[in-house]
């Protein structure tokens, strides 16, 4: 059962997201995509990698791939060698190929929009599956909980958990789905920028009057 939410909790949980919109208000996912494909294909590179290092694979393999049917007929050794700087690269290429081979055979060679029907595919889980349908298609399907996010809504007392997916359904249970997309892009930035892992930078947060800090020492 999905957890719910009490007044209290909804209230702090948009103070949050009130807050961080007004510190980034244009704050949008960092993988570079110009198509669901590619950002399809970007979000499985990016497990173990900075969204840096993806975008410099990225730039020549969209140009060498351009669509789900090249990728799935590519020799595999060649999607290796492609992908390699990303790390994991034999079990990256390898779900990426039969990702597409899938896309092509169910869907067309597109990407569904559909959360059920996503995660079905190799290489995809819940947290790609969000970052597709959020910053893809524009479905807010579930708050995208990475490093940033898990570490930001536990000091914020926003979740207790440590398991992405419960913390997900923590923040959905506290937020209306229209805040869902853009609150995960914005804790991303704050965690990249201010509430660092190893040393907060407390004083200078804007969300400090809000934030119980909890877990820093």
């Amino acid at each position: 059962m999905a957890p719910t939410a009490t007044a209290t909790k909804k209230r702090h949980a948009l103070d949050v997201a009130h807050g961080l919109a007004k510190l980034y208000p244009d704050a949008h996912c960092s993988l570079n995509f110009k198509t669901p494909l590619q950002l399809l294909i970007a979000t499985i590179l990016s497990a173990q990698c900075t969204d840096d290092r993806v975008n410099i694979v990225t730039r020549d393999l969209f140009r060498r791939y351009k669509t789900a049917k090249d990728f799935a007929d590519a020799p595999l050794a060649d999607l290796e060698q492609a992908v390699k700087t990303t790390g994991f690269f034999r079990n990256k290429a390898k779900n990426i190929q039969g990702c597409c081979q899938m896309l092509v055979e169910k869907y067309g060679g597109k990407p569904p929009q559909d959360l059920d029907a996503l995660v079905e595919l190799p290489g995809v889980g819940r947290k790609t599956a969000n970052v597709l349908l959020g910053s893809g298609f524009g479905i807010p399907s579930g708050v995208v909980v990475d490093t940033h996010v898990t570490r930001l809504s536990r000091r914020l007392g926003m979740t207790k958990a440590n398991d992405a997916v419960k913390i997900e359904q923590d923040l959905n249970a506290q937020l209306p789905p229209s805040e869902w997309i853009a609150l995960s892009h914005r804790m991303i930035q704050h965690g990249r920028k201010v509430c660092v892992a190893r040393k907060p930078r407390c004083e200078e947060c804007a969300l400090s009057d809000i934030c119980p800090r909890i877990g820093v020492a």
